[in-house]
């Protein structure tokens, strides 16, 4: 049974997603959310620390609280693109190609696209933007046999993953994710628009085709809060695995 604290927090949150509370707007104050809630005031502060954890809400001793902002959350659910998702979630994205050369892969990028060794692959760099604020930086290794395609797209092309569909009928099917922490560096610094050393959520994942056909090999480092991942499980689907970061692969 949730508790019901959770559940006011999951009601409010979902609220504020929906733009029933736009940012900067005040939310109801605590005795009204623990009348129509029948609950305490403790189980409304609880609510409300849980929300103001996750930076969607501000806390003002004796005052009401107010909304900050928006939470962008992506979920691992489906497999999506990053343009996809900036839709769904109502934001406008963009994002440019920084250079696409051929080169020969890495031992780790050929272990993860299947290649022999030796194999060319096509490397991407990609700033990634929404609502022109740069929010991730996408280097890609793409396998030889979808390189062509990816070539021919356009400098400002917003959803690889649509082109590649639409374009030549390659369709991706199946995602792993690998998800930690990494400081910038000088070139994701100044992309991003952060200090050297800044925390970075990185997200690494291998997508393939319906056949199970390696197509890219990607790197996606966020900047700190401009995106939260969603993972639901139970006791009745697959579990979230946790690595060591020595033994991650």
């Amino acid at each position: 049974m949730t508790a019901l604290y959770v559940e006011i927090a999951e009601e409010l949150r979902r609220s504020i997603l929906s733009g029933e509370y736009a940012v900067g707007a005040r939310l109801p104050s605590e005795s009204d959310l623990a009348d129509h809630w029948s609950a305490s005031r403790g189980t409304v502060r609880q609510a409300v620390a849980l929300l103001t954890s996750e930076g969607i809400i501000g806390s003002r001793q004796g005052a009401r609280r107010i909304v900050l902002r928006r939470e962008r959350r992506h979920s691992f659910a489906e497999l999506h693109s990053f343009a996809q998702w900036a839709r769904t979630m109502g934001y406008r994205s963009s994002s440019r190609f920084l250079h696409r050369e051929r080169r020969r892969a890495t031992p780790e990028e050929s272990r993860r696209l299947a290649l022999p060794e030796g194999s060319g692959v096509l490397d991407v760099l990609r700033l990634r933007c929404l609502d022109d604020e740069p929010v991730m930086v996408e280097r890609t290794a793409y396998a030889e046999w979808v390189a062509p395609t990816v070539e021919s797209l356009p400098a400002d092309c917003a959803s690889i993953m649509d082109s590649m569909a639409e374009d030549a009928g390659i369709v991706a099917h199946y995602g792993e994710h690998l998800i930690d922490a990494v400081p910038a560096g000088s070139d994701d610094a100044r992309l991003l628009r952060v200090r050297r050393g800044s925390p970075l959520l990185r997200q690494r994942h291998l997508t393939s085709n319906q056949d199970g056909r390696p197509i890219e090999w990607t790197e996606d480092r966020y900047r700190a809060g401009s995106v939260t991942f969603n993972v639901s499980n139970s006791v009745g689907t697959a579990p979230l695995v946790r690595d060591a970061g020595s033994l991650l692969t």
